[in-house]
């Protein structure tokens, strides 16, 4: 790893890291909705994005990152018919203007997890 690259909330022996700098950008990796315990929180979409978008800042933020950073977000649910209850809480909590997105519908998610949301931040 050279200067400009920094590992976020890698843990030894883990597959991945949660975040990796590259010089002025932030990949963030998919994150899930878990509650304070680490547990995923439950079955509903709109609890789950919640914490899944507090994931995703936490993570910006311990890499000197802010939300209005994020220039990319990639977001992976497992139920179509939740979209809807998806996109009220994603508009509430990402910053204006938003960043470019995808959503994508997958078969499953590791953990029976209904979202998941990764993410790029690029400093200015």
């Amino acid at each position: 790893m050279n200067t400009q690259e920094q590992a976020i909330g890698f843990t030894k022996g883990a597959p991945f890291s949660n975040g990796y700098v590259a010089g002025k950008t932030l990949y963030v990796a998919g994150q899930q909705g878990p509650d304070s315990n680490g547990r995923l929180a439950g079955v509903d979409i709109t609890l789950q994005t919640t914490n899944a978008i507090g994931a995703v800042k936490k993570v910006a933020e311990e890499a000197g990152f802010q939300m209005a950073d994020i220039v990319s977000v990639t977001i992976y649910l497992t139920d179509i018919n939740d979209v809807p209850k998806m996109n009220e809480v994603y508009k509430a909590l990402m910053p204006d203007p938003k960043p470019a997105r995808a959503a994508v519908l997958v078969a499953g998610l590791i953990g029976g997890a209904k979202v998941e949301i990764s993410a790029i931040a690029v400093k200015q």
